[in-house]
C-alpha cells in the first residue's frame, strides 16, 4: 500500500497526512478533517491508520481490529486522496505512535514529509506521550479544533516544546499547526452511545459504515 502511494504521487518528494486513530467507528468528523487538512496543507495523500491495540482505554465498547479497519476501507473509498493502513491493526501488539512513525520513515525514507492529523486535545497530551521527544524530529502536527476552541493551550504547548527541543529551534518552528473543523462536534463515543440507546445515527457517518455496524451488531 504504502508503495502504490509513492507510485500514484509520482514526485520525488511527497506530503502525506497521517491520520491515526481508534475509529471507534470512523465518522463523518474524521473524513471532514482528514480533507482539510489535504487542502489547506496541500498534502498528496492522507494515510488513516487504525489502532490495533491502543495503550490507553476506549471508554464504551472497542469493536475489533479487523472492524474497524474494515469500516475505515468503507468509508474512504470513494475518495482517491484516502488509503487506509494495516501497519497497527497487523502489528499484534500495543501501538505505539512512536512505532508507526519509524516504519513508516523506513518505508518512505527522505521522500516524504509526515504531517500527523489529531484532535487538539490530544496534542496538549503530547509530551506524555510514550517518546515524545523522537515523535516530533519525525513528524509535524495538524492539530484539529472546534470552532471558539482556546487556542492559547496551543500557543502555550508550542513553547513548552520549542524550549525543550533544540532541534526544533533550529529547524522548523511552527511544528504544530491549527486547522478549525466545525464537524468536530461529532463524535465516536456519542454515536456509540446513540446506537446503544436505539437513537438515530444518520448523517452522523457514511451510510455504508452505519449499513456495516448495523448488520454486524456493533456497539449495542
Amino acid at each position: 500500500m504504502e508503495e502504490k502511494i509513492l507510485k500514484l504521487c509520482g514526485k520525488k518528494h511527497v506530503k502525506l497526512g497521517i491520520m491515526g486513530g481508534t475509529f471507534n467507528p470512523i465518522h463523518f468528523g474524521h473524513l471532514v478533517t482528514a480533507e482539510e487538512a489535504l487542502q489547506q496543507f496541500e498534502l498528496d495523500k492522507v494515510i488513516f491508520i487504525p489502532t490495533g491495540s491502543p495503550p490507553h482505554k476506549t471508554s464504551g465498547i472497542l469493536a475489533s481490529p479487523e472492524d474497524r479497519y474494515l469500516m475505515s476501507v468503507i468509508a474512504t473509498a470513494s475518495n482517491p486522496d484516502f488509503f487506509v493502513s494495516r501497519i497497527e491493526i497487523d502489528r499484534q501488539r500495543t501501538s505505539y505512535t512512536i512505532d508507526t512513525l519509524k516504519e513508516l520513515k523506513n518505508i518512505f525514507g527522505n521522500r516524504a514529509t509526515l504531517y500527523f492529523i489529531t484532535g487538539a486535545d490530544a496534542i496538549l497530551e503530547i509530551l506524555t506521550w510514550k517518546a515524545s521527544g523522537e515523535i516530533m524530529q519525525y513528524c509535524r502536527f495538524i492539530a484539529a479544533t472546534r470552532p471558539g476552541y482556546d487556542i492559547k493551550k496551543i500557543e502555550d504547548l508550542k513553547e513548552k516544546i520549542l524550549s525543550n527541543y533544540d532541534f526544533i529551534n533550529s529547524g522548523d518552528r511552527q511544528h504544530i499547526y491549527l486547522m478549525e473543523i466545525p464537524a468536530l462536534a461529532i463524535s465516536s463515543t456519542d454515536i456509540r452511545r446513540r446506537i446503544k440507546e436505539n437513537s438515530p445515527i444518520k448523517y452522523l457517518l457514511p451510510e455504508s459504515v452505519c449499513n456495516y455496524l448495523l448488520k454486524h451488531g456493533l456497539y449495542k
